[in-house]
């Protein structure tokens, strides 16, 4: 699997994003389904997704807070930093997205559109003692509960290609293209040369058409 950036940020970038998630709910009074939203719509976490090192590992979750808000509601956060030993929920709820969105790649905006912050406080008191691992197999389930269709299959349709016409295009078998739509088989299976192919006639990255 291809995951959204180099793992070398990735503990990092956890830390962060639990600290920010932390400091929203537990010092700046934020709700933390109104965080979330924030979050995901500001381009902040778009660069958090696209492993932009600055905000990867050049940024406190502090300072992620205070450019969220600003950029979200020209607001500016006064926020004196304290020493926090303990992991609160919270933290953990930042911790275990920002593990997922390495994992996936997927958006943050989709991943809290199938996990609400209810959900994920929730989750904390039977997962957060376990292996990430188990967090990540609840939440592919969901998404796929929400987002039935393939990537291929979704790409291919905002595109407006036909199966038949990808497969002539593209030089890939028309019923390997309908197995891989139908999860008959697995497009992150499929050779280099197959996706690659695939995804220059629909115009996208072969890491558009990876499954998780």
């Amino acid at each position: 699997m291809i995951h959204a950036y180099q793992e070398i940020y990735l503990s990092n970038a956890q830390s962060i994003l639990g600290d920010a998630f932390d400091y929203a709910v537990n010092a700046c009074n934020i709700p933390g389904s109104d965080f979330t939203k924030l979050f995901a719509a500001s381009s902040i976490s778009k660069r958090m997704e696209n492993g932009e090192p600055a905000y990867l590992a050049g940024k406190s979750g502090i300072e992620i807070i205070m450019e969220v808000i600003a950029e979200t509601t020209g607001k500016e956060l006064q926020i004196i930093p304290q020493e926090r030993f303990e992991r609160s929920k919270e933290y953990w709820i930042g911790w275990a997205v920002a593990y997922y969105q390495w994992y996936s790649g997927r958006k943050y905006s989709d991943i809290f559109k199938v996990i609400t912050f209810d959900d994920l406080q929730n989750m904390y008191y039977t997962l957060h003692e376990a292996d990430v691992s188990k967090f990540v197999d609840i939440v592919n389930q969901r998404m796929k509960d929400f987002f039935p269709d393939t990537n291929l299959k979704r790409i291919r349709t905002n595109y407006g290609c036909t199966q038949a016409e990808l497969a002539k295009r593209s030089g890939v078998g028309l019923r390997s293209i309908q197995m891989y739509e139908q999860r008959n088989k697995d497009i992150n299976r499929a050779s280099v040369e197959t996706v690659h192919s695939i995804a220059k006639v629909l115009g996208c990255t072969v890491e558009d058409l990876m499954e998780n």
